[in-house]
């Protein structure tokens, strides 16, 4: 079997859970939990030095898609993010692990809250293996992740949750 993604939070197409919708706090007009799901893989290839998690929304009507969640430099070691890792106050991302900035302006875990009444957007948890650390700070943005991670990842695996309201 090769590299795969699963979660404990929901299962690949399903629909996301109110517990991991952005929270009213953000003023876009959800009001859920704002909590990272659990996600956790397998099947990393030789020679994989770190692992990336990055949450993405192709269907945002940004022109360019949203990115909801990026932590890069997680150690090779790790295979698992529990619930609300994504939170920067809980403690649960794993030493050496960093979250950087989002699309929201911030870093940390973002969750969706698209356009009342458009269509159901669908949210990618990806997780790169990486053939090494990303030299980047909390503050690069989700685009130069995304252009280093295409040239560094050696495997790649995502779930796809939805969401609409």
């Amino acid at each position: 079997m090769g590299f795969a993604v699963t979660s404990d939070s929901f299962r690949d197409g399903d629909y996301l859970g109110k517990d991991h919708i952005l929270s009213a706090d953000y003023g876009f007009g959800c009001a859920g939990g704002n909590r990272s799901p659990h996600l956790k893989w397998s099947g990393a290839p030789e020679g994989t030095k770190s692992f990336a998690v990055t949450c993405y929304d192709p269907d945002a009507p940004t022109g360019s898609g949203f990115w909801h969640w990026v932590v890069v430099n997680i150690p090779a070691s790790v295979n698992e993010l529990p619930l609300d890792a994504g939170n920067p106050k809980s403690g649960k991302l794993p030493a050496g692990a960093l979250q950087t900035r989002t699309d929201f302006g911030a870093a940390g875990y973002g969750g969706p809250c698209p356009p009342e009444g458009d269509h159901p957007h669908r949210y990618f948890f990806t997780v790169h293996a990486v053939k090494s650390e990303l030299g980047v700070t909390a503050d690069t943005s989700a685009a130069v992740i995304g252009f280093q991670l295409h040239f560094n990842t050696l495997a790649k695996s995502a779930i796809m949750g939805l969401f609409k309201r």
